[in-house]
């Protein structure tokens, strides 16, 4: 139990130490600040989700053709037919990764 008590110390004076010599020597980690694009925000990070979500909610609405799916407007999801789900994912499987995002967004917003 000393021992452990005693290492614990230890260490923990040698990171206090390693701290004040590197900011006696004036090494700062460089911030990175990123360029306000929307295109690098992963889920795990929901603050840069947050920013983009409002960001989006002010640009005009991009239209996708998929007007074939317009007549499931209003329409809860878990009474799709198979046929109606298929048509579902052959859109999403014809769509570029990163156009689902915008896809997504253009049928919440309309």
């Amino acid at each position: 139990m000393w021992y452990l008590l005693l290492s614990l110390m230890v260490l923990g004076l040698f990171c206090a130490l390693l701290g004040y010599v590197s900011y006696k020597r004036g090494e700062s980690q460089e911030v990175v600040v990123g360029d306000g694009d929307c295109t690098h925000c992963s889920p795990e990070n929901v603050m840069c989700e947050q920013e983009c979500m409002l960001r989006a909610a002010t640009e005009p609405v991009e239209y996708f053709d998929d007007e074939e799916l317009d007549v499931f407007k209003g329409r809860q999801s878990d009474c799709y037919t198979e046929d109606e789900t298929n048509m579902f994912a052959e859109v999403l499987e014809t769509l570029r990764p990163d156009e689902v995002k915008a896809w997504n967004r253009s049928l919440i917003l309309r």
